[in-house]
């Protein structure tokens, strides 16, 4: 009997672990940070992102920065070639933003964040503590705060991507009965590759949307989105 039990618990944790792997939601063959996503559950890779940083030469810009651009703690801002960054940014270190990316007037990049190629980071659009991979979009009017968007995403103006409970209390996913410990008292969302969010919608903490998921605009989502819903209401 007791065998049993502990077969059940095990079968349970690969359920878990195969339905959480940073595979299930992302393609990483293309992205040069892979190595954030060496972990069991996708969410880790946020609890990792600060050392990750840490290990990095960063202060490597290689790029012109306009007038009117502020860049707080320069030395540790790396930024890749083909990357244009508007008058009227302020991005603070650390932070690792790829090549052929767009940080336009009015962004505010507030440090830890790590950005694939092609990405763009828009006008009035808050970041922290969060990953992007490659062509991901934050265009107009976004905050998003300890969250990752997969290849692809686009976020549509005034999307909030909340990441702290009213509580103040750690974040939990709710899947198939069981209660799993992220050991995180702010995370947002995971967005899958290519995933869109309407104009104005909103996440809730610890929201975990899967590939090719569609949301309509003005719309509250939370808990766990299979891959290739619509979500209406």
């Amino acid at each position: 009997m007791c065998v049993e039990k502990k077969s059940l618990r095990y079968n349970s944790f690969l359920i878990m672990t195969n339905n959480f792997s940073p595979s299930s939601f992302f393609s990483l063959v293309e992205y040069t940070h892979g190595e954030l996503f060496d972990v069991a559950h996708v969410w880790e890779a946020l609890a990792h992102l600060s050392s990750y940083l840490e290990k990095q030469q960063l202060g490597n810009i290689q790029v012109k920065i306009p007038d009117g651009v502020h860049l707080a703690c320069r030395d540790k801002i790396s930024i890749g070639k083909g990357t244009v960054i508007e008058p009227g940014a302020y991005i603070s270190g650390p932070c690792l933003i790829g090549e052929n990316c767009i940080i336009r007037q009015g962004a505010y990049i507030r440090g830890d964040v790590v950005t694939g190629d092609g990405c763009v980071i828009g006008h009035a659009t808050e970041i922290k503590h969060s990953i992007l991979l490659n062509k991901a979009s934050a265009a107009h009017f976004n905050y998003v705060g300890d969250s990752i968007l997969g290849n692809g995403v686009n976020l549509g103006a005034g999307v909030k991507l909340a990441n702290y409970k009213l509580d103040h209390k750690e974040v939990y996913i709710f899947f198939k009965g069981e209660k799993i410990a992220t050991k995180l008292k702010k995370f947002g969302a995971i967005l899958g590759d290519g995933v869109q969010l309407g104009c104005n919608a909103v996440t809730s903490p610890g929201t975990l949307m899967g590939k090719e998921s569609l949301c309509y605009p003005c719309v509250y989502v939370k808990g766990i989105i299979p891959a290739k819903t619509v979500i209406k209401d």
